[in-house]
């Protein structure tokens, strides 16, 4: 289940648990709460529910330094009812749901369209207007209204999981961290369109996928990864190139093109695909000629290949 306001919950939902965050990206730490969650809702027999926000509060509060986002609303969703949710509510947040108090939100949301029976959160957790509330504020607010409240560490080992953490590794090209905190590789996803078909005319032809400047996208350069077809579930061995092209003028946008590996038989305009990063294999260089720029695209390709064997 998937609802995008308050108003397309049903009345007769009965008794829930509620996991609330903005969970972007479903990380580790997100796993952990959404975890926890799924304990208490069996313990007690209650529906889970995941409550998100759609945009990011920050797009809203200040757009200006609004975080490129790590999942899109529908893939966020998707995630979280593979860790375990019921059901996802992605609130619609504006300046107007800004203003609630911390009593506000619990009342019109924990209370009266979702009737907690139990809510768990991250230990950071905060809400309300000016984030004004906390964990104790949550607990206190459920000891009157009857639901129970917890907040858990995001634990990772040493490291405490969070978005603004995986987006540091995807701006400095480490992937591999990014999918360490994930545990699961990086991935955008879009449809292909067709691009100046300069692969195809060197023999790599490959899958162009235009990115969106909201979404969160490693730097420029060459990695290793898998592209998947959505409508079929296919996975192939990929080797992507992120960005504009410096070898040739005239190439105007960011872009992530995919070449699989050993295949110029696939016809992929049109088709929604995901595109999963393994490892950073080198940056973006401008080369001198077609001959050396064909040379390093096949050295790509094998060094590609023996990463995604050792998968």
């Amino acid at each position: 289940m998937f609802w995008r306001s308050l108003s397309e919950v049903p009345a007769d939902l009965g008794r829930t648990c509620v996991v609330v965050g903005n969970f972007d990206g479903v990380h580790l730490g997100h796993q952990h709460v959404l975890r926890r969650g799924r304990e208490v809702a069996d313990a007690k027999e209650l529906t889970l529910v995941a409550v998100t926000f759609d945009p990011h509060p920050m797009a809203v509060l200040r757009p200006e330094h609004a975080p490129g986002v790590l999942t899109t609303m529908e893939v966020r969703a998707e995630l979280l009812l593979a860790a375990g949710a019921d059901a996802v509510l992605a609130l619609p947040f504006d300046m107007e749901m800004a203003n609630w108090s911390p009593e506000d939100f619990a009342q019109r949301v924990l209370v009266d369209a979702l009737h907690a029976e139990a809510c768990v959160v991250g230990a950071n957790f905060r809400y309300g207007c000016k984030a004004a509330g906390d964990v104790a504020d949550l607990i206190a607010y459920g000891k009157v209204h009857h639901f129970s409240a917890e907040g858990i560490p995001l634990d990772g080992g040493p490291q405490v999981w969070s978005s603004t953490y995986i987006r540091t590794c995807l701006a400095a090209g480490d992937v591999t961290g990014a999918a360490e905190a994930l545990g699961r590789p990086y991935s955008v996803r879009g449809i292909v369109v067709k691009g100046d078909q300069r692969g195809r005319e060197l023999g790599f032809p490959t899958a162009n996928v235009p990115t969106d400047s909201l979404t969160a996208v490693p730097p420029d350069g060459i990695y290793a990864g898998w592209l998947t077809r959505r409508d079929t579930g296919e996975r192939f061995p990929a080797a992507i190139s992120v960005g504009t092209n410096p070898t040739f003028e005239g190439v105007v946008g960011r872009r992530v093109e995919s070449y699989v590996l050993d295949r110029d038989d696939l016809e992929l305009y049109g088709v929604e695909v995901e595109v999963a990063f393994v490892e950073r294999l080198r940056g973006m260089v401008a080369f001198e000629g077609i001959d050396a720029l064909v040379e390093q695209m096949r050295a790509d390709v094998v060094r590609a290949r023996e990463i995604l064997t050792e998968q």
